[in-house]
């Protein structure tokens, strides 16, 4: 583990193994790059990361994993996007995939393996989001995987809703000379639904088969639900390649979980797998939400490894 600047601010790498990790945990906790080096010397890129000018609006950045917390994608309150509103019928602000991508964190463990950081929500935070509670991210690097959990703990006197997730960017293709079209996602879903953006509600979303090209535009924006496994694949075809995502410590994850994918357009040199606790617009729809009991704590956890 050793610290690096990185315009401006200092990041902390990790190499285990053949892994190295780059994050800043104290903006939004964001991983922002984790690469491979591989026997023949040459380096692998798993999640990505762009050439930016500046971390000023970190969490507008494409790339990494940004932390959606309390709610993922883009919350409505009849109707009118970026609100939500709470249990005493108060409209609130909230904006796209929540407030922690964009947040100040604490660093609470910083070692060999890995990093846990708590959200310090600023004035918007707390006008957006007013309860008393600690959210913490927590990363474990292993040589050949990561494992990261997101902790939500009540500290207040009411019940705390939320449906938090998270926005990995991997790096596709992964391979040189090879296009989208090489690689593959199997995710294990019964079904799928898409949001509408201009009024927030669910729609059925496309027929899909059990495992798509990432070149099929009918991935875009879609979230895969009624999951029969915890287990997500990602290959690059004709090879043992694979990268695979585990949504939970459990067989079979809750029904309202969703894997998103999405990516930006046909040239993006990423293309996204999203774990989410539940669709977008989870306080409206209630699919999703879960709530958090005074003096007790809520985790979701995700694990990533390589093939």
């Amino acid at each position: 583990m050793e610290r690096v600047p990185y315009l401006g601010q200092t990041l902390t790498r990790w190499e285990v193994g053949p892994s190295t990790f780059l994050a800043l945990p104290e903006k939004g906790a964001r991983l922002m790059n984790w690469h491979l080096t591989l026997a023949d010397g040459s380096v692998r890129d798993v999640i990505y990361w762009p050439e930016v000018p500046s971390l000023d609006e970190i969490g507008k950045v494409r790339g990494g994993n940004p932390i959606l917390f309390p709610f993922c994608g883009r919350t409505f309150d009849h109707g009118d996007i970026h609100f939500w509103r709470d249990e005493n019928d108060v409209r609130r602000p909230m904006p796209l995939h929540g407030l922690a991508r964009q947040g100040d964190f604490r660093v609470t463990r910083l070692d060999e393996r890995g990093f846990s950081a708590m959200f310090v929500p600023g004035a918007e935070a707390r006008a957006a989001y007013p309860y008393d509670y600690e959210f913490t991210v927590s990363y474990r690097f292993e040589p050949l995987a990561l494992f990261v959990e997101l902790s939500l703990r009540n500290l207040d006197q009411k019940p705390i809703p939320w449906s938090a997730g998270h926005h990995f960017y991997f790096t596709v293709p992964w391979t040189e000379g090879r296009t989208r079209a090489d690689y593959v996602v199997a995710i294990p879903a019964r079904a799928t639904v898409r949001q509408d953006f201009e009024h927030g509600q669910l729609h059925i979303g496309p027929r899909l088969g059990a495992e798509e090209s990432l070149a099929n535009k009918d991935l875009i924006d879609v979230f895969h639900t009624a999951l029969k496994s915890n287990l997500v694949v990602v290959g690059e075809r004709g090879t043992d390649s694979r990268i695979r995502l585990r949504l939970g410590p459990d067989r079979v994850p809750p029904k309202s979980a969703v894997v998103v994918t999405w990516t930006a357009d046909d040239n993006a040199p990423f293309f996204c797998v999203e774990p989410w606790m539940g669709p977008a617009n989870a306080p409206e729809h209630k699919t999703g939400l879960y709530s958090v009991a005074p003096s007790t704590t809520q985790t979701f956890l995700v694990e990533i490894d390589l093939k």
